[in-house]
């Protein structure tokens, strides 16, 4: 199974790229999966005019994130907290990807406050389905995510290991019940 990690900061010094990389480098560890990771900060696509229905149809410069996307069985989405949703960003890469059918899709979210981006991940569940993906309900929530990851994606909070740990299990027993 092909799962891409979605790190959906545009910063430069995102904090929240820190879990996206820690995530990824648990899923190569815990699983047999195939495991990539996509940056939106690493693709200027643009505000949207044309929707991306085949890596045929997609310009020259953005096919080999069209392979990527097309053959992702599941996401798992990182984004931070941006005025109460998720990142626009993020929202303008799945806008040029629209059709996600039957993939899994994993939600995590940080912030350095308190709520950890709780807010952004309800709006999230709203467009999962409009991307007609199935979202795990087993979301990862990440207070203080400046203080749990280091600049390399390693977990310095210890006691978040177990909310990480249910979160992929969630994640892959739904990702994994779907693809068969």
């Amino acid at each position: 199974m092909n799962i891409e990690i979605i790190s959906g900061s545009p910063r430069q010094a995102s904090v929240t790229h820190r879990l996206a990389l820690f995530l990824e480098k648990e899923l190569k560890q815990k699983s047999n999966h195939s495991i990539g990771l996509i940056n939106v900060k690493n693709w200027d696509l643009g505000l949207l005019q044309k929707v991306f229905r085949s890596v045929e149809e997609t310009p020259e410069k953005f096919k080999s994130l069209a392979e990527r996307m097309f053959a992702a069985d599941a996401f798992i989405i990182v984004t931070p907290e941006y005025n109460g949703s998720y990142s626009p960003a993020l929202q303008n890469l799945f806008d040029h990807f629209p059709k996600q059918s039957r993939k899994t899709f994993g939600i995590a979210t940080a912030s350095t406050g308190a709520l950890g981006g709780a807010r952004s991940s309800q709006q999230l569940l709203l467009l999962v389905p409009a991307l007609f993906g199935i979202a795990s309900p087993y979301l990862l929530i990440t207070p203080q995510v400046d203080k749990k990851f280091n600049e390399e994606g390693n977990l310095l909070d210890e006691s978040f290991q177990n909310a990480v740990h249910t979160f992929i299990h969630e994640f892959l027993f739904l990702a994994e019940s779907i693809r068969k």
